[in-house]
């Protein structure tokens, strides 16, 4: 299964702050991602990482990486975040709206050099 990173430009020193904002993540309902009402893709896991001034977020997915930013976008537990983020970050993330989301999430990914897996071992 692929990953995907996107980082986030935050101040350091606000890590307890940040991790409470994380902590009352309200998750979605199901990880089954639709188009045009079949299914196209599935979230399997995410993880968050912060130091100093960088943070993190770690997708694992099946599918289409581009379902998963318009399947976030329109999240409001994903919304709520990235609301309660802003005071925290040092570069504004435009997250208002589906269009300037997934703009935000196609800028903050980071490439992936290299993916191994036991699960991919014949």
């Amino acid at each position: 299964m692929p990953f995907a990173a996107i980082t986030y430009d935050i101040k350091a020193g606000y890590e307890k702050e940040i991790g409470e904002i994380f902590g009352g993540f309200r998750r979605v309902g199901s990880p089954v991602v639709k188009s045009e009402g079949e299914e196209t893709t599935r979230i399997l896991a995410t993880a968050v990482f912060i130091r100093d001034a960088t943070m993190v977020r770690v997708i694992e997915y099946e599918g289409d990486l581009q379902d998963v930013a318009r399947f976030m976008a329109s999240q409001p537990g994903v919304q709520e975040v990235e609301r309660k983020l802003a005071p925290y970050l040092t570069r504004p993330r435009d997250t208002g709206t589906p269009e300037g989301f997934i703009a935000t999430f196609n800028r903050s990914l980071l490439t992936c050099l290299t993916q191994i897996s036991a699960r991919d071992a014949s």
